[in-house]
């Protein structure tokens, strides 16, 4: 019993701040207030989801995706009020991490802080991969070619090689014959190809000493970026509202609802960048007031760029034309406004560099807490006495984001991504209900608005159901089609989402849990069952490494043992 009570050990909100204010980790610089935080909100969230994978989302689902972003909106709205619900009761940078040892103790924070490390340290290296297919555009359109095998991961021009072998290069894209060209002229040792993204890996570095010199630094780049970028984004809005014909509207949802669900990996990874407000709370000024409001301005401000950025794309030509990793550029050239579509591309790469800095700042932050818990080496926990950052936690991101980036294709990990946030942010929505259950709210400068789900969780329960059976029969008949077999292999997890619900529904009635964390707990989740049951498998695989290491030394070091 002892084991089992000691896995989900916890922390009290004392405890926690006495840490972070110890002398010997150091002071965090405390320089940030509201605007800077939305900034680095906006920073993470207008970044390569707007400038890249908003074009295959809009072709999975046509216009209707407007209405996705408003839906995921809605869900990250009630989660954002969670965090910031934690962010003012719990000032330091852990984010989830921190939040999850004081609500469910030790072993779940330890599963969400390397849930984030997915979130953070592998969606950077997809957005240092994205950073380089649009900084090496924009060479090309000043007459800047760099060499190919410079530019491209040796799977992604293997592959592209031998494709062009067997097809032909009459089946296979642009970018695909540019790549076989690359594999062919690359140097060769013995039988191996050198190959390798150059660009990814200096923006990284680069990157990374930014955010290791300092907060300051790091907090002035960020500013002026995010207001390039955002004058750029409405400039697109403005300018491509004369171009838009109502026709291109028509169908509205030309896929169904399957099809515009189908872009939930791709939107959802466009908005998980707002926690990463919640990882510099230790560098805020007054978080318990500040952090709760830029975490709602920015969701909301990113929302209502989202849904315009995505009408005026579907209304200035037909979605099916948009499968393009420069959707914003594209639209414009094919209006035949070049000059637009140049501007675009030197501003998606300002775009996206602000990303790459706030992803940066936020997973070093998270390792200084878990070191300082004693769940990671002392080390990651030292702060720089002359720039007052977390230096060898900064310098390892460093290195974990830019060598995958050099090397490898990381396409796969958006969908893998977003699995570890939607898992995190079931937690912290969770979090918040135990924190009204026992009353640590209280301590709470901020609060999710109290409305009683007594009754209201169960008969919304009753209304989903009552209306599935009335207008989903499509829904019904597929399920019915299905082996016991396919049902648990792709359903499992739908499965799951009516169960919780439905225990939901009954510690509602029991406890008077308020509405708005359970709704961001049931969205979540919804979303959830709409990614691929491989990333399920692969992320199931990681959290295994995760608890390896958990249990051979976080376990043992841990400050609470």
């Amino acid at each position: 019993m002892k084991q089992n009570s000691s896995l989900f050990r916890k922390k009290t909100v004392d405890q926690i701040l006495r840490d972070a204010n110890s002398a010997e980790n150091g002071g965090l610089a405390k320089i940030l207030g509201v605007r800077d935080l939305v900034s680095l909100g906006i920073a993470a969230i207008v970044g390569a989801g707007i400038f890249s994978t908003i074009g295959v989302a809009s072709y999975n689902g046509g216009p209707a995706v407007s209405l996705l972003f408003i839906f995921t909106a809605i869900a990250c709205v009630f989660t954002a009020l969670s965090y910031a619900q934690f962010a003012s009761t719990v000032p330091v940078s852990g984010s989830a991490y921190t939040y999850a040892y004081v609500a469910f103790g030790e072993l779940f924070a330890w599963i969400i802080g390397w849930s984030l490390i997915l979130e953070y340290a592998v969606s950077n290296m997809v957005v240092a991969i994205s950073w380089s297919e649009y900084f090496t555009g924009m060479l090309k359109g000043f007459g800047i070619v760099l060499p190919g095998w410079l530019t491209v991961n040796h799977e992604t021009a293997s592959d592209a090689f031998a494709k062009l072998q067997s097809a032909g290069a009459a089946e296979m894209s642009t970018y695909e014959r540019f790549a076989a060209a690359a594999y062919e002229q690359s140097p060769v040792i013995g039988d191996f190809h050198i190959m390798l993204n150059l660009p990814a890996g200096l923006v990284t570095l680069l990157i990374t000493a930014l955010v290791y010199i300092g907060i300051r630094e790091s907090r002035t780049a960020s500013n002026i970026m995010v207001v390039l970028k955002i004058g750029v984004v409405l400039l697109v809005i403005f300018a491509g509202a004369f171009y838009v014909k109502p026709e291109n509207w028509s169908p509205f949802a030309p896929n169904g609802i399957k099809g515009v669900m189908g872009g939930v990996a791709s939107v959802f990874f466009a908005f998980i960048g707002f926690d990463s407000i919640s990882t510099t709370a230790e560098e805020c000024k007054n978080p318990q007031r500040d952090m709760p409001k830029a975490m709602i301005y920015c969701l909301v401000i990113c929302t209502i760029l989202y849904v315009l950025i995505t009408l005026v794309l579907t209304g200035m030509v037909n979605y099916s034309e948009l499968k393009v990793s420069d959707p914003l550029a594209f639209v414009f050239e094919k209006n035949g406004l070049d000059f637009m579509a140049g501007v675009i591309s030197v501003s998606s790469v300002i775009a996206i560099t602000s990303a790459l800095l706030v992803y940066q700042l936020g997973q070093p932050r998270i390792w200084m807490t878990m070191s300082r818990d004693g769940l990671l080496w002392k080390k990651f926990s030292k702060i720089h006495p002359k720039y007052q950052t977390p230096s060898f936690a900064t310098i390892v991101t460093g290195f974990v984001v830019g060598i995958p980036a050099l090397f490898f294709k990381m396409d796969f990990f958006v969908d893998l991504t977003s699995v570890g946030t939607f898992f995190a942010f079931i937690l912290v929505c969770g979090g918040v209900l135990y924190l009204d259950h026992t009353g640590i709210s209280a301590q709470s400068k901020f609060r999710v608005p109290y409305l009683n789900g007594k009754y209201l969780v169960g008969a919304l329960l009753i209304l989903a159901i009552a209306g599935l059976s009335i207008y989903g029969q499509s829904v019904v008949d597929e399920w019915k089609a299905m082996s016991a077999m396919e049902i648990v292999e792709h359903k499992l997890l739908t499965i799951i989402f009516w169960i919780t619900w439905c225990i939901l529904a009954v510690m509602s009635y029991k406890y008077n849990f308020s509405i708005l964390p359970v709704a961001g707990i049931l969205t979540n989740l919804y979303l959830m069952t709409e990614l691929g049951s491989s990333n399920w498998l692969i992320f199931v695989i990681w959290l295994a490494i995760g608890l390896v290491i958990y249990f051979s030394y976080g376990y043992r070091k841990s400050k609470l043992a």
